[in-house]
């Protein structure tokens, strides 16, 4: 229906939990990482080179959609499994805006590992199949209260804007303009909440028809438009080796991007894993072009790709994460084995410090995007100079449908959208991106399943 004026007020008066206040002045941390930067196409740790050599880390899957960083009794345990490991970055696809984190992250700085997260989760999230309404003041709260909650932490290394939510059918890059839009507001937010610069990028899905559009998409335009890097998931390694992966032809497609590519996603469980991407990541072949990577996943979960077991993690929802971890072999020790064995490269390793912008990609029938993005949402704006206040957390009312506070565009010079005037409910997160190795294997036949951001 129509938007009305009322419905209007109604929905900035309601567009968060609480009223904005102003970000309180960050306290020191216990334990202080050097944060991680990016100069052209490569991260650093203060002068020296940075490669993400880490996991995905996500217990209980998308169907529990836990916070594991909001409990110490769950991620406790783990950190003793990842410094085992030899790891020095984690990525963590859900966690609660409304929760204190200090303590678990806390650990993870005392043993040097950095947090990659993603901004998104299944009610807070743009929308595959009505991504305009999705983009909205409800929505960017939420995304800017997880800025505001993980923004003190200096081994916060980057948020992910978007998680697969482009995919392998040409009307879903219909949703490119409105995850960048979120990306450039991200960073417009960090840089007026006054917080150190932390970086912001996109997590792309594998597609051989639209990889490269998106990529380029990611980093054309303003300054203010392109993101700080580019990522994507690859499961194309199947104890395999860099030519018969594939790897060898990427790396030469991306070789000249002018941003840090990684792999947020990778592996394949077809066989029993040597971990061998490692050492093709931390060799020459590749070390000019992509800055290492995250191995899909931690915790076993339905689609089998975990190293670790966690005790009844898969019993009621998967919502007690607190159980006896059990280390998954020989898988477990071959990755241990493989961060041994393959070290990261020390100095520049090829890396480029040109930071090059790409030229936009033409419309074809597998890209149909315009290069001109959304206008933040007039009720967004606020937050710039207030806060967002509290977030909304993990069982919030949701954002995706809440289309009378959507952003003017092109198509919506008005800002009107068709949508109700509630937030999204359990349902309505049936149109987003797959989390990882889902995505290999249940999402084939249900790409439109699951909410637009989080994976597993």
């Amino acid at each position: 229906m129509k938007t009305t004026t009322v419905l209007s007020a109604l929905a900035a008066a309601a567009a968060v939990n609480a009223t904005p206040t102003a970000t309180l002045p960050l306290k020191a941390r216990q334990t202080e990482l050097e944060p991680i930067t990016a100069t052209g196409n490569a991260f650093y740790k203060g002068k020296e080179r940075f490669f993400v050599r880490g996991i995905d880390y996500q217990p209980g899957g998308a169907a529990a959609n836990v916070d594991p960083l909001a409990d110490p009794k769950v991620c406790k345990p783990d950190i003793e499994k990842f410094k085992k490991l030899g790891i020095n970055t984690i990525r963590v696809y859900s966690t609660d805006n409304s929760k204190d984190h200090d303590e678990c992250m806390e650990e993870l700085a005392k043993a040097g590992i950095y947090v990659v997260l993603d901004a998104n989760n299944p009610l807070y999230s743009i929308n595959r199949d009505d991504p305009h309404t999705s983009y909205n003041a409800i929505y960017l709260q939420s995304v800017f209260a997880t800025i505001d909650a993980f923004a003190k932490y200096t081994n916060t290394m980057a948020f992910f804007s978007g998680n697969e939510v482009i995919h392998d059918h040409a009307n879903t890059t219909l949703t490119a303009r409105y995850v960048k839009a979120t990306d450039r507001d991200m960073r417009r937010y960090i840089k007026a909440r006054k917080y150190r610069k932390i970086l912001v990028g996109y997590s792309a899905a594998d597609v051989t028809e639209n990889r490269l559009q998106t990529a380029d998409y990611f980093n054309c335009g303003t300054d203010e438009e392109r993101s700080d890097f580019f990522a994507f998931n690859d499961y194309s390694w199947c104890t395999s080796n860099f030519v018969e992966s594939g790897w060898d032809q990427k790396v030469k497609n991306f070789t000249g991007y002018g941003l840090p590519i990684f792999l947020s996603e990778y592996g394949c469980n077809h066989n029993v894993r040597d971990f061998g991407e490692l050492e093709s990541l931390m060799h020459p072949n590749m070390t000019s072009v992509y800055s290492g990577g995250l191995m899909y996943e931690y915790s076993q979960e339905p689609n089998e790709y975990g190293i670790v077991k966690i005790e009844g993690g898969d019993e009621g929802n998967g919502f007690d994460q607190t159980g006896k971890r059990t280390e998954l072999q020989p898988e477990f020790n071959n990755l241990v084995k493989a961060m041994k064995a393959f070290p990261a490269p020390k100095g520049l390793a090829g890396a480029s410090t040109e930071n090059k912008a790409s030229k936009c990609p033409e419309n074809n029938d597998h890209w149909i995007v315009s290069t001109v993005l959304p206008e933040i949402p007039e009720e967004a704006l606020q937050y710039f100079e207030n806060g967002a206040g509290k977030g909304p957390g993990l069982n919030g009312k949701g954002s995706q449908w809440a289309g009378h506070v959507a952003s003017k565009s092109p198509e919506f010079p008005d800002g009107d959208a068709q949508g109700s005037t509630g937030g999204s409910g359990s349902d309505d997160n049936e149109n987003a991106a797959p989390r990882g190795a889902a995505s290999i294997l249940f999402v084939s036949g249900l790409v439109a399943l699951v909410a637009g951001v989080i994976s597993l």
